[in-house]
């Protein structure tokens, strides 16, 4: 029977899924990349099991937020079929790596790597948070032979944005890493692929997180699979995590469309600050190289990031306009 403590402790898990699938579906990185460091750090759910439950919400995410955006015509679905290929191959060898590290006591290991691959990630999507729109290039060998190219209605800026994909080789082998990562550490590793298109392909930012909340789903079905197997998935768990992640899903994908590029990438970058240096702090912390208190790992997180948004706000917003009008007022004199 249910004890009132244990239907405290779902409602928890449920509050906590619906705003890790909010903030997935907004960035892309897919509710796994929010929910696993959520659901260790805060409610100290092990991480084997935390990753377990992810790759199932995950999956719940990429259906919940991909059909919606497919609908709205911003996914692109021809590119992500195309990396899917990469996703999957590299989910496979990630789930067989994370099996050997759980069975051999190593899980800070994880925690470590988290953090390092998150905060790695904020350096070129930072490059790339002037614009709006990227810059368009001239289309390759693969963009004419795979039709890496499309078009979408952006409501906050009230026109059509037509794009061409460029480098897919290098967008490939960026997903093969992220296939991997998402097996390794049991999430859609949303923020690698949103690179890939991003960085690599050059793609608008609307439709790296968006494409990459297509593609994870299928990468995580993928991983899933092995979880279930080694037994690194609580179906309880699993269930109530995949409920939340969806509504918050949902939610997330009829905000999406009514905010600029810019926005979303500032979203992205906070949420890649504050998760990469908490997991980092814990991972040191488990593998007994660091002893700062948890509660002070909390607060050591929030200044990370609070100390690195205003440093970028400082240069790209407040400097970069000042150079901006200074420029545009010495053509106009």
């Amino acid at each position: 029977m249910f004890s009132l403590e244990s239907l405290f402790c779902c409602l928890e898990l449920l509050i906590f899924s619906i705003i890790a699938g909010l903030l997935g579906s907004l960035t892309g990185l897919g509710g796994g990349t929010v929910l696993v460091p959520i659901l260790t750090l805060f409610l100290g759910i092990p991480i084997a099991y935390a990753a377990g439950a992810s790759l199932i919400s995950t999956i719940a995410t990429s259906s919940g937020a991909a059909s919606a955006y497919i609908r709205d015509k911003i996914t692109n679905v021809r590119i992500g079929m195309g990396l899917n290929m990469g996703t999957t191959t590299g989910s496979i060898l990630g789930s067989l790596t994370a099996a050997y590290i759980y069975s051999h006591n190593l899980a800070w290991v994880i925690y470590v790597i988290f953090g390092i691959v998150i905060l790695l990630s904020i350096i070129p999507t930072v490059q790339r948070g002037k614009y709006e729109i990227p810059d368009p290039r001239p289309p390759d060998w693969t963009t004419r032979v795979f039709k890496l190219y499309g078009s979408y209605y952006d409501k906050a800026l009230k026109s059509e944005v037509r794009y061409w994909g460029v480098r897919w080789w290098l967008g490939l082998l960026i997903m093969f890493f992220a296939g991997f990562i998402s097996g390794l550490l049991g999430i859609g590793a949303g923020a690698l692929k949103v690179l890939g298109m991003d960085w690599a392909m050059n793609l608008p930012m609307k439709v790296s997180t968006t494409t990459s909340n297509f593609i994870i789903g299928v990468t995580a079905a993928t991983g899933s699979s092995l979880y279930w197997y080694f037994g690194y998935i609580q179906p309880l768990m699993a269930s109530i995590t995949a409920v939340g992640v969806l509504i918050g899903a949902m939610s997330g994908t009829r905000i999406l469309v009514r905010i600029t590029n810019k926005q979303v990438r500032w979203i992205f970058l906070a949420i890649l600050a504050y998760l990469g240096m908490a997991s980092l702090l814990r991972g040191l912390y488990y593998g007994h190289v660091i002893s700062i208190p948890i509660i002070t790992q909390y607060l050591l997180s929030v200044l990370f990031m609070g100390v690195l948004m205003s440093t970028l706000y400082y240069i790209y917003g407040i400097k970069m306009r000042t150079v901006n009008n200074t420029v545009r007022g010495g053509r106009n004199g």
